[in-house]
């Protein structure tokens, strides 16, 4: 089966969030017709516009959940989708450990809605948004693919237990092709800073806490631990730029046309920063002091975890192009321009 770009619609469930609208923003550069399904629990409609504006193109949008089974039927019954882009679901770890059941729900349950209605519809081409969370504790690093899969939280375990599907699904119906991709630490935004990073409520993830501090949104930082087995103490993790992250989903959308069957693929830049290498970096981009205070640690986090990316460069002929200055200097930008995110 072949790629057409401009026949038919790439469905990019949760299109409206983070990773998705970059990845939208990429797709429609390359020519394709985007249709995004997002239920805005996490996002905003606002980014549907900015979009507009980047690519010229603004994409399809329907409101609804993954877990509606009636409103996947309907949507795929009404477009002609060729592959789906799978991102839609709860992605904060602390966030798991208190409310599992939700985890559960959101993220296995509405997968496998979306998959039956994928199978239904005969679409069987799938790029899906996994973790690095699915190894949990590394026994060794850097992190490859063959590497034991042992997640230690809900958030984690949701990720594996929607690859188990994945693997499942492949192999009772070998025209199915499935790319996970494991993603490392995504930060940064669109170098126009018309997109980027909004969480609701104090941030989950490091760089939206820093870029917020920065902007005055919040006063200080607060450091999950620093009594890690680390350089500094601090947590080490692998940092890739959105903007690169974005290019390997659609390097992954045309690799899921060329071949079949479940292939993971770690995307990760392979090198590794902590949490205070991070403010560092962002206090050089962005020439701004970044107020922090040492905190304990939060449940189900690990002291270091890295990428070893070079699958992903042989499967995909894609490697990350852009380094951690720019990752900050684009997080500040869009923070500047947008100092309350879409709001």
């Amino acid at each position: 089966m072949k790629l057409n770009p401009s026949k038919d619609f790439l469905l990019v469930t949760g299109g409206c969030g983070y990773i998705g609208s970059h990845t939208t923003v990429v797709l429609q550069k390359a020519g394709f017709q985007v249709l995004i399904l997002d239920n805005l629990k996490n996002s905003k409609p606002k980014v549907l516009s900015r979009i507009q504006e980047i690519t010229g193109q603004r994409p399809e949008f329907v409101e609804g959940d993954i877990r509606d089974a009636k409103g996947l039927e309907a949507l795929f019954q009404k477009y002609r989708v060729s592959a789906c882009l799978h991102f839609a679901g709860l992605k904060a770890v602390g966030e798991s450990v208190e409310q599992p059941l939700n985890y559960y729900e959101n993220n296995v349950q509405g997968s496998l809605q979306l998959f039956k209605a994928m199978k239904e519809a005969g679409v069987k081409r799938l790029v899906f948004s996994s973790s690095a969370t699915v190894y949990g504790q590394p026994k060794s690093l850097p992190l490859s693919e063959s590497a034991s899969r042992q997640a230690e939280n809900p958030y984690g375990q949701t990720k594996l237990m929607i690859e188990h599907i994945l693997e499942d699904l492949c192999r009772s119906d070998l025209d199915w092709s499935v790319m996970s991709l494991r993603y490392f630490n995504p930060v940064g935004a669109h170098p126009s800073g018309m997109i980027g990073e909004d969480p609701l409520g104090i941030p989950n993830n490091l760089m939206p806490y820093i870029s917020q501090v920065a902007v005055g949104r919040r006063k200080k930082l607060q450091v999950f631990g620093n009594d890690y087995p680390t350089s500094d103490g601090t947590g080490i993790r692998d940092y890739i730029h959105v903007m690169d992250l974005a290019e390997g989903h659609l390097a992954a959308l045309r690799a899921a046309f060329e071949s079949t069957g479940f292939q993971a693929l770690n995307l990760g830049t392979g090198k590794a920063a902590s949490v205070l290498e991070l403010v560092q970096a962002f206090e050089q981009a962005s020439g701004v002091k970044i107020d922090y205070e040492i905190v304990q640690r939060r449940p189900g986090d690990i002291a270091e975890c890295w990428a070893d990316p070079r699958l992903a460069r042989e499967k995909l002929n894609w490697s990350c192009q852009r380094g951690l200055i720019e990752m900050c200097a684009d997080s500040w930008n869009w923070q500047q321009k947008n100092p309350q995110g879409y709001d």
